[in-house]
């Protein structure tokens, strides 16, 4: 596998949350129902917004740097193509819908995501397979 994109953003969790309070935001939309569910059922919701918000920016960076130098692959609201899923452990990793799903069918994306005190970090690596020879 061959590494063609990295990603990484930090988000200050009470300054979002201050936008996810703001009359009128559309930041919610941003993130999938299964995003708002799981975000929604934990005591501090801005918290895990916060931190999913980061990992949408890390893998839309980690787009960016494997289309250097070619037009984007997707469209204006890449948010919302990009959810932070966890398995039955609560590990979290990246589902692609629409189209950012047909930019990378086949890559391996791999994802870490941390909080501490007001700071949410996500850290994004984008594997391409070998070409078959």
């Amino acid at each position: 596998m061959a590494v063609i994109g990295i990603g990484f953003d930090i988000v200050t969790i009470s300054e979002f949350e201050e936008q996810l309070e703001r009359p009128g935001t559309a930041m919610k939309s941003s993130f999938r129902p299964g995003e708002r569910r799981y975000c929604e059922s934990k005591s501090e919701p801005a918290r895990h917004y916060a931190v999913r918000w980061a990992a949408k920016e890390a893998v839309i960076k980690a787009w960016a740097a494997s289309r250097f130098a070619r037009p984007p692959a997707v469209g204006d609201n890449a948010y919302v193509q990009v959810e932070v899923v966890n398995d039955a452990w609560g590990r979290p990793t990246i589902k692609l819908h629409d189209e950012a799903a047909q930019f990378l069918p086949e890559a391996k994306i791999h994802l870490s995501l941390t909080h501490d005190g007001d700071v949410a970090g996500a850290m994004v690596v984008i594997e391409e397979p070998d070409p078959v020879v």
